[in-house]
């Protein structure tokens, strides 16, 4: 590989999603497009993303902690069932492509964030945390599915754990991401492990990519817990309007911007 231009800008691209995938979510949808056009075929810049989400979450858990947030052990005993819907997911993992898909996942990513956004607002005894009896259980079930997808292909998934833990669990945003950064880092353990036994990960890119996201994890961790739920609400939602428009107009704005130049 070239060090020429490519080490910097995997830096600063992981860097960026680092942050957004501690803060909101949606971080993927820059470093998979990014590795791909560094020349990674679709399903190893899928592989090689995991890295960088590995090294991420463990500095932005780090990050947490340091604040004195931590929803552990629930945040474990959902992590490691999410584990198991992983290496499903990433053992079925496929060429992600398609304009129907992006779509798709642009419709989700908005619904998610409207919800969490515009919920009505709950009184000070409604405003309690939801992690035993028949909340534990479904929370369970539903992060098996979080994690086959999460193995599968990572992009928004950040955005349906934030859904999940807002609204069945009743964390605060800030408690909802440290919870969203340590489940992630259990289940991509097991993705990783199921990308690399199948010689899907360029570790070089992936290594390189990791400094940056792992930085921009710790950036985004302290910086959630110090500026509170309002800040995170509203970098929630300019996140979520620039990544659904660019899922949805991608291929529109591509082509335009190659006929201007050609």
């Amino acid at each position: 590989m070239e060090f020429s231009w490519q080490l910097p800008v995997l830096v600063i691209v992981g860097f960026v999603a680092g942050f957004l995938n501690t803060v909101a979510g949606g971080g993927s949808l820059l470093t998979l497009p990014m590795l791909i056009f560094l020349g990674l075929p679709p399903n190893v810049a899928n592989g090689t993303n995991r890295i960088a989400i590995i090294l991420q979450n463990v500095f932005s858990t780090a990050g947490f902690k340091s604040k004195g947030i931590s929803t552990f052990p629930f945040s474990a005993y959902i992590g490691f069932v999410a584990l198991i819907g992983a290496l499903v997911g990433a053992q079925i993992a496929v060429d992600i492509k398609g304009e129907s898909f992006n779509k798709i996942l642009a419709v989700v990513m908005i619904i998610v964030v409207a919800i969490m956004v515009f919920k009505p607002t709950m009184s000070l005894t409604d405003v309690q945390e939801r992690t035993k009896g028949k909340y534990f259980w479904l929370s369970l079930v539903i992060f098996f599915f979080v994690g086959m997808y999460g193995g599968f292909i990572q992009a928004g998934v950040g955005f349906i754990m934030l859904l999940v833990l807002t609204s069945l669990n009743g964390f605060s945003l800030v408690k909802s991401n440290a919870t969203k950064v340590m489940v992630a880092l259990i289940y991509t353990l097991g993705a990783v492990v199921m990308f690399a036994i199948n010689d899907k990960i360029n570790w070089s890119y992936g290594l390189i990519m990791a400094a940056g996201n792992a930085s921009g994890g710790w950036v985004g961790s302290r910086w959630s817990v110090k500026k509170g739920d309002k800040a995170i609400k509203v970098f929630l939602v300019i996140v979520v309007v620039v990544m659904s428009a660019k899922l949805w107009f991608g291929d529109l704005l591509t082509e335009f911007v190659t006929r201007l130049f050609a």
